[in-house]
């Protein structure tokens, strides 16, 4: 059955093209920075936002008009595969993510579930077989239902911890199955409301004995995947103790996770944590912790987690800067974490939103890549820190340097003044110059 037989193949027909079916920017076979596109972006269809998500919010019921809508239970999860192949077949995307219960329905026990998961994953490897498609990452949700209200790996409750730990290990069997890229860890409900009934120390060495499980069973079945921690600030809990990419790097160093895990970051994350995707992009990278990423982007004048689409070049231009100094996302990819507004309910919106995001990314993954290779801001901040490569400066870095001989320094060079102006604006404005260039 055709779930999207209003919509044929997307093909690329360049930026002049009037055709809202067509990639403008986005070349799959294009070279860019010695590889195509599709070998450096990696993008990655979302399950749960483009075929689980109906377009319901707090005021109102969902709104999405699908094919599978007539279905329940296992023979809507089975009409969710074949549109999940025929949409990432129609738009080239090369990878899918999911979630446990985005797959298959929870059902009575965690027996059932089981059993649901094994009927899905069957048809997903048959999928997967016949159309070449791969699955960047899978998940357990571990914070939608209500055995999880206090949390996952930071439950107060060791019944609901063996059940969050149940769910891993089934996760981890089907990511070995479906020879998944990475495993992804998100605690969305790991985290506190008030400190004032909560034991933090307990709750955080508890997700870390989690972790140090789930890799230990990893490399007892053989699963060859990735670990990745999924850092955001809030919602649903006040607090998540995976704040932002330094909060989550802190803890994986202290609990001895840093060589295990890196980071799969989302934009309307940083967004929440009072960052740019960049600032976490770049945390990351000069820690080598940066693994995935999450593609989407936030309302501004919304202060919750809106997951709208990417639009924005200039933010992806800088997200793809990262990207491409960190030498690539290695097993990681671009996942559209991203949803299609309520109002925006026909099957045929999905693809419109998708080409956008997509194009979005390409145009900045070009731009990016003509930045590095002029040296705009490598020479301007190799400049900028130049005093750092003789003399004082250099002894500085070289660890030769104390207390003792800087303030001797100082006092015979008193009233330093800065070398030169930082060019702020000057460097926005070339920015924008290589955004706009044709």
């Amino acid at each position: 059955m055709a779930y999207f037989e209003n919509v044929s193949k997307i093909s690329y027909e360049g930026s002049r093209s009037k055709n809202p079916f067509a990639y403008k920017f986005y070349n799959a076979e294009e070279v860019v920075a010695g590889k195509t596109m599709e070998e450096h972006l990696r993008f990655a269809m979302a399950y749960w936002h483009t075929l689980c998500a109906g377009g319901s919010d707090p005021f109102g019921a969902e709104t999405a008009v699908r094919g599978w809508n007539g279905y329940s239970a296992m023979d809507k999860a089975k009409a969710r595969v074949e549109a999940a192949f025929e949409f990432l077949d129609k738009t080239g995307i090369p990878f899918y993510c999911f979630h446990d219960i985005d797959i298959a329905p929870e059902g009575d026990s965690l027996r059932e579930f089981y059993a649901n998961i094994d009927t899905i994953v069957d048809l997903l490897e048959q999928g997967m077989k016949s159309s070449g498609k791969k699955l960047l990452w899978n998940t357990a949700n571990m914070f939608t239902n209500p055995r999880f209200l206090h949390g996952a790996g930071s439950t107060c409750n060791a019944d609901v911890y063996a059940h969050a730990a149940a769910q891993i290990k089934k996760g981890l069997e089907v990511g070995k199955r479906l020879g998944a890229e990475n495993y992804v860890f998100w605690g969305g409900r790991e985290g506190y409301e008030t400190l004032l009934n909560t034991d933090m120390g307990l709750e955080q060495d508890n997700i870390a004995r989690l972790f140090h499980l789930a890799n230990d069973y990893a490399k007892e079945i053989g699963f060859g995947g990735q670990f990745l921690i999924e850092p955001k600030p809030k919602e649903p809990t006040k607090h998540q103790y995976d704040f932002d990419a330094a909060t989550t790097l802190a803890f994986l160093q202290k609990y001895g996770l840093e060589k295990t895990f890196k980071l799969n970051l989302e934009a309307n994350h940083a967004t929440l944590a009072g960052h740019t995707f960049q600032h976490e992009l770049r945390v990351a990278r000069i820690n080598g912790v940066l693994g995935s990423l999450d593609a989407n982007q936030g309302d501004m004048l919304l202060g919750w987690d809106t997951d709208e689409f990417p639009v924005n070049v200039y933010d992806s231009t800088l997200t793809l800067y990262e990207v491409l100094k960190n030498d690539g996302l290695g097993k990681g990819g671009i996942n559209f974490d991203s949803k299609v507004r309520r109002a925006s309910f026909e099957p045929e919106d999905l693809f419109l939103a998708h080409i956008a995001g997509m194009d979005t990314y390409a145009k900045g993954l070009k731009v990016a890549a003509k930045l590095i290779e002029d040296h705009v801001f490598e020479d301007v901040i190799e400049k900028r820190y130049s005093s750092f490569k003789e003399g004082i400066g250099a002894d500085v870095v070289a660890g030769k340097a104390t207390l003792a001989s800087l303030a001797e320094y100082a006092l015979s060079n008193e009233n330093p003044r800065p070398n030169e102006s930082g060019r702020h604006e000057l460097l926005h404005s070339i920015l924008n110059q290589y955004i706009l260039a044709e």
